[in-house]
């Protein structure tokens, strides 16, 4: 097998990914990162560590299993670490790994276009359900 430089290894795992593929593995990411809980808990966490309870009130409507599952699938996608300190009662925090900051800028930049487009949506929901 010949050698391959970094590149050409970088390419060549580049094309094993192909989310057009039904059984390509990183649609079952794009499945997870499509989540709002996701969204909205890597944009939670971008101000640094926060304990459980801290993003539970930041993220209103959030149930505590849908937390839980949340912040578990993103910390065995390497997105997100879990810290517990041994004290009394014991601490928690999470935090965005460097893969999970890399993830924030794209996923902070989809919140803000949908806060920032939310009234043109509206209006063309409103006019499409207007019609006969």
């Amino acid at each position: 097998m010949p050698t391959m430089t970094a590149a050409q290894r970088r390419a060549a795992d580049r094309a094993e990914y192909d989310v057009f593929l039904a059984e390509c593995p990183s649609r079952q990411l794009l499945d997870r990162l499509s989540d709002k809980w996701v969204t909205l808990v890597l944009v939670g966490l971008q101000e640094g560590p926060r304990r459980y309870s801290q993003l539970s009130r930041a993220i209103a409507g959030v149930s505590q299993k849908m937390l839980t599952q949340t912040l578990r699938a993103l910390e065995r996608d390497g997105l997100v670490t879990r810290t517990v300190t041994p004290s009394v009662p014991v601490t928690v925090t999470y935090e965005l790994t460097t893969l999970g900051r890399s993830l924030l800028e794209v996923v902070r930049g989809l919140a803000d276009w949908a806060e920032s487009h939310m009234g043109q949506v509206l209006v063309s929901r409103d006019t499409y359900d207007a019609q006969p």
